[in-house]
Parts: structure tokens; sequence; C-alpha cells
């Protein structure tokens, strides 16, 4: 047995000892009150499930397993899986042995190419990779051993199989998807010998001379990894999950939910406004020349793309552990350039306005941009890219899940006439 599948069976059976502990003693306590605007509003801000592996502070940003996201920037993908699965970092055997584990389960079955390649030659790649997942279905773990039949206590097993297996694919349908949607010539195979985000990086075919591109793709990989439980990709992936739908089930579920534009397109938007800025200014623009058309953007009724979230009230570290990759590694690529002068001029431009709760920075600021600069520049393929990466907390919450008998999620419905005759 590989050492992640041994550190899960030792530390799974005191977690659910203390969710025992914990539903006994405080199962009676409220931990949110929801309004009727919150109803109506996408029950934002509604505490209404748990999520232990990560958690976004409006203070702090995104914290996985107690750990800050900037503090792991350096980090190694598989090392981000196996302490989100886990609550900790992985020693040097234990990540050689996931990698070992990732080399070993990455080849792709042929009947998936077949698939992807009798789809129209114009479909978005977010529906090819989600097609790619859900039909390989049929070699699901934990399908074949819930159809013999199991103990409930026992479904993480079967359910961490079908994760290790679909993230080992994952890198290698992602660039198929890439070549074969994008004409970029015959697909590349896995290298056993690279690590995980490596393998992605080069099956991309983008040159990378200097091994920069590399770096990035690992980072972006880490950055994305997850985002608490309620985001539309997590809590669709949780809930189709928690009616014991396998692994490819759920994560394509979640995937089709990242595919929107409200949830996935952000990175996409904030390049365009970037280079559409370019464009009208011919070039890398002047501090005023960014002061003006920010203003220009926000007097039309727009909004400037990747300032504001939800939650965040800060500058979102995983835009500054972009920002601080650009400065090392491409100081003198005019995109990231420009990036770099609308973080100094925006927020102070948006204070100004007044409107904007947080007139901050968040991820999508920065992403696309440094892709941009590498030759990346297919736009619709960006989803991509971040579904790679959120696979695996959609993932370990799954087994997560799994190994604490989580519930089937349902919550209770009202009508609108029962808000308008109970709510006074």
């Amino acid at each position: 047995m590989a050492t992640l599948q041994k550190k899960m069976a030792a530390m799974i059976p005191s977690l659910r000892e203390e969710l025992k502990e914990l539903a006994q003693k405080v199962g009676d306590k409220k931990i949110s009150d929801v309004t009727v605007a919150q109803a109506y509003g996408g029950m934002r801000g509604v505490k209404g499930m748990i999520c232990d592996t990560s958690v976004v502070y409006p203070d702090k940003g995104l914290v996985i397993r107690g750990i800050p996201i900037m503090e792991l920037r350096e980090r190694y993908p598989e090392e981000i899986f196996y302490l989100l699965c886990t609550g900790e970092l992985p020693d040097k055997a234990a990540l050689k042995a996931l990698q070992k584990e990732f080399a070993e389960r990455s080849t792709v079955p042929k009947y998936v190419w077949n698939v992807l390649e009798a789809m129209p030659k114009d479909s978005h790649p977010m529906a090819m990779l989600d097609t790619g997942i859900l039909v390989m279905q049929k070699e699901s773990e934990f399908k074949k051993a819930y159809d013999k039949g199991m103990k409930k206590t026992d479904y993480w097993q079967p359910m961490l199989e079908d994760s290790l297996n679909l993230l080992a694919k994952l890198p290698g349908i992602a660039a198929g998807v890439y070549r074969l949607r994008f004409k970029k010539g015959n697909r590349i195979a896995y290298k056993k010998d690279l690590d995980w985000g490596a393998n992605y990086a080069r099956m991309l075919g983008i040159t990378d001379k200097t091994g920069i591109f590399t770096k990035l793709i690992r980072l972006y990989l880490t950055l994305h990894c997850d985002h608490e439980g309620g985001n539309v990709s997590a809590n669709t992936c949780h809930t189709v999950g928690s009616a014991l739908s396998d692994a490819y089930y759920a994560v394509s579920a979640g995937l089709n939910g990242l595919a929107g534009p409200l949830h996935g397109l952000a990175n996409q938007e904030c390049l365009n406004w970037i280079l559409e800025t370019m464009k009208k200014f011919k070039g890398v623009p002047t501090d005023e020349q960014i002061r003006n058309y920010a203003w220009e953007t926000l007097n039309s009724g727009k909004v400037i793309p990747g300032y504001g979230h939800a939650v965040l009230r800060v500058t979102d570290p995983r835009f500054s552990a972009f920002l601080a990759f650009g400065k090392e590694y491409l100081p003198d690529s005019p995109v990231f350039q420009t990036v770099a002068k609308v973080y100094d001029v925006v927020p102070k431009v948006l204070e100004e306005h007044g409107k904007a709760k947080n007139p901050w920075p968040n991820v999508d600021a920065g992403s696309g941009a440094l892709l941009y600069h590498f030759g990346l520049k297919e736009f619709p393929y960006y989803t991509v890219l971040f579904s790679v990466s959120r696979a695996m907390g959609m993932l370990a919450q799954l087994v997560l899940n799994r190994a604490m008998g989580t519930a089937i999620t349902r919550p209770k419905s009202v009508s609108t006439e029962w808000v308008k005759q109970n709510v006074k």
C-alpha cells in the first residue's frame, strides 16, 4: 500500500471519533441564520456545510489546512493534494511515492481519444475535458466495489483509488484536448520521470527552453487547488458525490459548473481588459493613462475585471504569488508590466469611485497574462487549466466525505408564496 493510503487509513478513525463527539456535544447549536435576501441571493454567506480542506478568510485569503497559500507557492502540486487529503505535507519519501503513483496510473484509455476525436471540431475545450472524464466512468473502482457490496466505513478507499486514477490522467486528457482542439499536432506522452505539473507543461507542447513555463504551470496548479466547499464547482461535486456517485460523475459535474461564465471565465475577462488597454495606448500604458481608462470603464457602467471578491477584503494572496513570479521571471514582459501597473493604479481609482466593497485584485487579475506571455493565447482553454488544479480540491473533499460518512445533500426549499405568508 502506498504512503498516502497508509496515512489516511491511520488518521481516519480518530477523525470519525472527533466528528461523533462534536455531534453529541454541540449538535443542537446554531451556526447560521438565513435571511430572505440570502435565500434569493444564492445562499451567499449561509453557513450550511463542512469543508476541512481549506478556508477563505476575508483578511488573509486562502488557507490550505491551516497553511496560508503564499507559504505553499514553492511546493509541488502533488504535495498540495497530499496536504488536502491528510492535513500534513508529505516527506520526501511520501512525495516520491505519490509521484510514482501518478506515473503508473497516467495512461489515458484509447476509447477516450476516440470519443474526443469524434466530437465536433469547434467543441468547447471544457466540454471536451468533461466528456473525457465522464466517459471513463466505467473505470470507477468505487462503482465496482459498491456493486459487489462493502462496508460504509470502507467507502473512502475505492474513492481514493478513483481520485488517484483520475488525477493521474487529467494532465494527459487536458493537454490532449489542447493539442486536438487547437490543431497543435500529435499528443505528447506522459514522461514517467517527471513530476505531475512538469508533465502537464510538457504535454501542452509550449516551448520552454528555460523551464520557467513549467514553474508557472506548477504554481498555477498549486494556487487554484481549492477554495472552500461552497463555490459552484466544489459544491456541485459535493452534492453529486453525496448521492454516492463516483468520482467521475461528481468531478465531471463540478467542472460543468466551473465552465460557467460566472465561475471559470474571469481570468479571460481580466486578460481581455489588459490587452484592450495595451491596444488603446499602443503598448504598456502610463499610470495616468491607466487611471483615465479605468474611470472610462467605470463611468460606462462596466466593472474592471479581476478587482473585488465576494469574501476577500485584501489583495488576494494568489495574485501576490503571481505578481512575485512575474517580477522574478518576466520583468520585461509588456503584458506583465501592464498587470503590475494596473495593480498600482486601479485600487486607488476604485476607492475614489466608492462603490466597490473590495478594491483589491483577485487571482484572475494576473494569471491569464502570464499564460499569454508564453504563447498560450487560446482563451477558451484557460478554464481547463483551472479545472486540472481544482480537481485536486474536489477529489480530496470527496474522499474525506466518504471517510466521514457525510449525508446526502438535501436542503429544504420554500416557495415565494410561503415567504409571503410566513415572513413578516
